[in-house]
């Protein structure tokens, strides 16, 4: 896969199977989550604005995902320390990630050519994917608005019951 993305992954694929920590301690692998739904939302930095509403937005739905029998994971290229500053800091309750090495995110097409003032650099793009029960990619949301975008991931979990 190129950084430009050009072998993007498509709803109806069969999410990359990956194994990274988790600011918890524990060693999340999504093979071992087939059989439920899993969100997993890709954000680019702890501790920046739109990185903590979009943590706490999930958090705060984590009791209705869960009740959805969806697991919710956040991912960024930050360190497991860095993850558990952020999360102790806004009280978090949504598993955090720590895909360091970036190969996570590049498997999902989510580490982005960006421009920021000027400047262009390398950085990961806010984007969303619902993998259903049997491992594949039900949803795919890019360039992600924070606003209401919980929500409406809760609601699209949901809907893959009905």
């Amino acid at each position: 896969m190129t950084p430009s993305g050009s072998d993007e992954l498509k709803e109806g694929d069969l999410a990359p199977d990956f194994t990274l920590p988790a600011d918890d301690g524990r060693t999340v692998h999504l093979g071992d989550l087939r059989g439920h739904k899993v969100v997993l939302y890709f954000y680019p930095k702890d501790s920046t604005p739109g990185c903590t509403q979009e943590a706490k937005d999930f958090s705060a739905l984590l009791d209705e995902f869960a009740a959805a029998d969806t697991r919710v994971f956040g991912i960024s290229r930050d360190s497991l320390r860095r993850h558990e500053n952020f999360r102790n800091k806004y009280a978090l309750k949504v598993p955090l990630l720590s895909d360091e090495e970036g190969t996570v995110s590049e498997a999902y097409g989510v580490w982005k050519e960006k421009k920021n003032y000027g400047r262009t650099y390398m950085g990961i793009e806010r984007s969303t994917f619902l993998i259903d029960r049997e491992g594949r990619i039900a949803r795919i949301w890019r360039k992600v608005r924070v606003k209401g975008h919980a929500v409406e991931v809760l609601e699209a979990a949901r809907a893959l019951d009905e």
